[in-house]
């Protein structure tokens, strides 16, 4: 009796349960579906191009040739047109630059960072970290870095075979960024740091996938699946490494001798500034918020200069005339010395407006999402409701024929002061712009400078016409295939 009793009992249970899940599936989709109808109606003044039913635009957009889809679409659409990533979420992406200046001109809650006033006291806190006068001995740690990546690329370029430089130039942004933020030795990366490395890989990659498909958008499902497991993996390994590098570091202070080492070496590294810091009323950042700086630092920072350098290094294989032109300004700059110093960044003039170019064409992260706190009206007086989703399309702002003429043409001198001058100030956004662009961005240009001036000046390079880069956007700008260059050592003090 009793066990008849106890399974129909289970089997009533089941019934609850499954009822239960039904009804609260069926409340998940009614909320999606008035959401999706509040963003379609926000989104009715923008026309744009036709959208699945159940995809959205997610099929053009995992294609390859997508970025260049959406620049045609931006002329197909000025200003502004919907994008759906799925069937319930919508974006209004923009691609001009008084669209980018309604919007980013103003504060908002950026997709990737804090908001509110936590991030204005973050805000305060760190922009002393990237002082001029903290940057400056940087310029030999980007150069010891640099050197560690060209003897190794000067030992592949004796097989006279062309490989692919995006892997290597990753390994070296993150050698400078471990002694940038952490103060790490000049012996390169230890395991548990090539794991760090892996992790950060892995989470750019991850969460592009994630935005593009929509069975992932739902929290619940997304950890739920390999995918999501993956995510949450590579999470406690970035967190794991930081959690102890802080409590190496904490300790270290603790020991008189060790902060004595720590305050004489010759510079501050980015923890230092951090575990430092403190606000008027004289309160810290807790060891969160420090992990929380760190990572955003290091995740922010290493992809975006590894795209940066690799994008830049094509764009000189490609144009061997601006290639020369800047090796010849660095070794004019350089003289009969063997390093470059900060006073020389400000001098590079010519490789500082290649870099923007490159820049323009081949923008590091290609593409923005906000979300709107407040209502916006645009100049042509259209507008969105607080709460709205806005998709920044850098890669078709840059490549906006109404901004920029020829938009497809490599033209450094678009960077000259006269022509910067006349150009509206939200066209260019490599950083972008506002209250809440880049803070490291004196940093990243600082970087790319010495970087690629001391590439210029070991290496003449050159394309491989049968593996050219195929472009896609995984949050930072990467090539599908590689990036795959011919390099040809130069002898010392060669300007060819």
């Amino acid at each position: 009796m009793v066990p008849g009793f106890l399974s129909l009992s289970l089997s009533r249970l089941g019934l609850w349960a499954s009822g239960l899940v039904l009804v609260l599936g069926f409340f998940k989709l009614i909320h999606l579906l008035l959401r999706k109808q509040k963003l379609a109606r926000a989104m009715d003044s923008f026309p744009g191009p036709p959208t699945h039913w159940l995809f959205g635009h997610t099929l053009e957009i995992q294609q390859t040739g997508s970025l260049d889809k959406v620049v045609s679409w931006a002329h197909q659409y000025p200003c502004a047109h919907p994008l759906w990533f799925g069937p319930f979420i919508g974006f209004l992406n923009i691609y001009e630059p008084d669209f980018a200046k309604a919007v980013y001109s103003r504060g908002g809650k950026g997709l990737l960072v804090l908001e509110g006033p936590k991030w204005f006291q973050h805000r305060k806190l760190l922009t002393p970290g990237f002082h001029y006068d903290v940057l400056k001995p940087y310029v030999s740690v980007f150069a010891e870095s640099t050197r560690i990546m060209l003897d190794k690329w000067e030992e592949k370029a004796r097989e006279d075979k062309c490989f692919d430089i995006f892997c290597d130039v990753g390994q070296m942004a993150l050698d400078t960024l471990m002694k940038c933020t952490f103060g790490k030795g000049d012996s390169g990366l230890g395991h548990r740091d090539s794991s760090y490395y892996l992790a950060v890989s892995n989470l750019t990659l991850l969460m592009q996938q994630r935005l593009e498909s929509f069975q992932y958008h739902n929290d619940f499902i997304y950890w739920l699946t390999p995918h999501g497991r993956r995510f949450l993996r590579a999470c406690q390994v970035a967190h794991d490494h930081t959690d102890q590098v802080i409590r190496e570091r904490k300790a270290a202070l603790q020991d008189e001798k060790e902060r004595e080492k720590i305050q004489n070496r010759r510079h501050l590294d980015f923890l230092d500034i951090l575990l430092g810091a403190r606000d008027e009323d004289g309160i810290k950042l807790s060891d969160m918020d420090l992990r929380s700086e760190v990572d955003t630092f290091m995740f922010e920072g290493h992809d975006t200069t590894t795209s940066g350098i690799s994008w830049f290094l094509y764009c000189m294989a490609l144009y061997p005339e601006h290639q020369q032109r800047c090796r010849e300004e660095a070794l004019e700059i350089l003289g009969d010395r063997d390093a470059f110093q900060w006073d020389d960044l400000g001098k590079m003039t010519y490789l500082t407006m290649c870099i923007k170019e490159s820049f323009r064409l081949y923008p590091p992260v290609p593409q923005v999402y906000r979300q709107l706190s407040k209502p916006v009206t645009f100049v042509d007086g259209r507008s969105l409701p607080a709460g709205s989703l806005i998709s920044l399309h850098i890669y078709a702002l840059h490549r906006n024929s109404a901004v920029w003429p020829d938009p497809e043409v490599f033209d450094p001198l678009r960077f000259s002061p006269e022509n910067v001058s006349r150009r509206h100030p939200f066209a260019f956004m490599p950083f972008s712009a506002g209250p809440r662009n880049c803070i490291g961005q004196q940093f990243a240009m600082n970087e790319m400078k010495v970087v690629t001036a001391l590439c210029l000046l070991r290496f003449e390079f050159s394309l491989d016409p049968s593996r050219l880069p195929i472009k896609i956007p995984q949050l930072i700008l990467r090539s599908k295939n590689g990036i795959h260059l011919h390099l040809k050592p130069l002898g010392p003090g060669s300007g060819k």
